[in-house]
């Protein structure tokens, strides 16, 4: 198998100091217990058969030696050069505005909390009912982690479709009728400014929290609450996958939890991120699957069912590697939303890693059309799709 460089580049912190180069090496563990112990200091970016490709400031890479692994530096390559059609965070605010503007009485724009240094958080409610809160609901986020700039384009594109296509497509109408669909897709807007703030991309993957020790960032999506401080993440401010001080400590991920808390009908949640081509559910803090054996095969079929039109691989999170204190193990442990992670393209880093460039915004949003509108279609009822339907206390579905 061919091995594709990338770009060594500096990070640069918020007070103008550079810190150390970040590279990318591919580290030698062959098994998932191995893989699990590399993604306990380090954030996996790639899994393949004999290796994985980790990010990590160049002092960090003697980490690997003691952790008892042979690993290899890849070499350097240039980055994209075109891709102005992503958004910011400013124009993400603009494409929001104007959808509301656009269609009033359809799509209202909502601010579910502020980022560490103030940014709101913005997102859409997308329904023709008044009533907030009072009909079947999905949940639709993007951007966990900074770099991961495709997770926003996919949930920002999906809420101009369905608000463009109301009046145009009959199944969509009656989705939006009966139906509420929020989306929030930029959830980390601090990491994401930082990663793009001097015309080339930095690799950063966690938040801008100042962590008191010349270290910045914390793994957002290591810092839910459901299992945190497992395995999978990491208790040093300097790794990739560092956790946080305690679950929930970081003003984003608890925006997101009392957001997702207060919609009392969510049913479905999808999170965006890249890349690999995979479609994820719980759980990802153990090797068990998950043991209503009612909800997992919820789980399952819909995953597959998703994998039919955007040709991921459905799989439960930790056949890869361990993870914990993430967004899908939090939702359903806690208000069994049936959550899932998907892992957009492309599927390698030869195919563009992180950083695709432009060219795969279209394609990936329309492979993820029908997987969106699968799961808006089944919160009336998930249970609906393994034939046992599930009655709601509240008479909502």
């Amino acid at each position: 198998m061919s091995v594709f460089g990338v770009l060594t580049l500096w990070a640069v912190s918020a007070f103008g100091q550079a810190s150390d180069t970040m590279l990318q090496a591919k580290i030698f563990a062959a098994n998932r217990v191995e893989r699990t112990r590399v993604g306990n200091s380090f954030a996996i970016d790639m899994v393949l058969p004999d290796y994985v490709v980790v990010t990590a400031p160049s002092n960090q890479l003697e980490e690997i030696k003691k952790l008892g692994f042979a690993y290899e530096v890849l070499k350097s390559r240039g980055f994209p050069e075109a891709d102005k059609e992503y958004h910011t965070y400013a124009q993400t605010n603009d494409e929001l505005d104007a959808l509301v503007k656009e269609f009033p009485g359809l799509v209202q724009k909502v601010t579910i909390g502020k980022s560490l240094e103030g940014r709101a958080m913005n997102g859409v409610r997308i329904s023709s009912s008044s009533l907030q809160d009072s009909l079947p609901t999905a949940i639709f986020v993007g951007c966990h982690h900074a770099r991961e700039h495709l997770s926003v384009e996919v949930p920002l594109r999906l809420a101009r479709h369905l608000a463009a296509n109301y009046s145009k497509d009959g199944r969509i109408k009656g989705l939006l009728d009966s139906r509420e669909v929020w989306i929030v897709p930029m959830v980390n807007p601090d990491g994401a400014e930082y990663d793009i703030s001097t015309g080339s991309y930095k690799w950063w993957r966690k938040n801008r929290k100042n962590n008191g020790n010349s270290t910045y960032g914390v793994d957002l999506n290591r810092n839910y609450g459901a299992y945190w401080g497992g395995e999978g993440s990491s208790g040093s401010p300097s790794s990739d996958t560092y956790r946080g001080t305690s679950a929930f400590s970081e003003p984003e991920t608890q925006a997101v939890r009392d957001f997702v808390r207060a919609r009392k009908h969510a049913t479905v949640l999808l999170t965006f991120h890249t890349f690999s081509e995979l479609i994820l559910w719980p759980w990802g803090y153990r090797d068990e699957s998950i043991s209503d054996e009612k909800d997992r095969n919820v789980f399952e079929t819909m995953g597959k069912k998703m994998a039919t039109w955007n040709h991921y691989t459905p799989e439960k999170s930790s056949e890869l590697y361990l993870t914990s204190g993430d967004t899908t193990d939090w939702a359903y442990d806690e208000l069994k939303i049936f959550a899932f992670t998907f892992e957009l393209s492309p599927s390698s880093l030869g195919g563009g890693g992180f950083y695709p460039g432009a060219s795969v915004i279209d394609p990936v949003v329309k492979d993820n059309i029908e997987p969106a509108l699968y799961l808006i279609e089944n919160s009336k009822d998930p249970y609906a799709v393994v034939g046992r339907s599930h009655i709601d206390p509240l008479g909502i579905l």
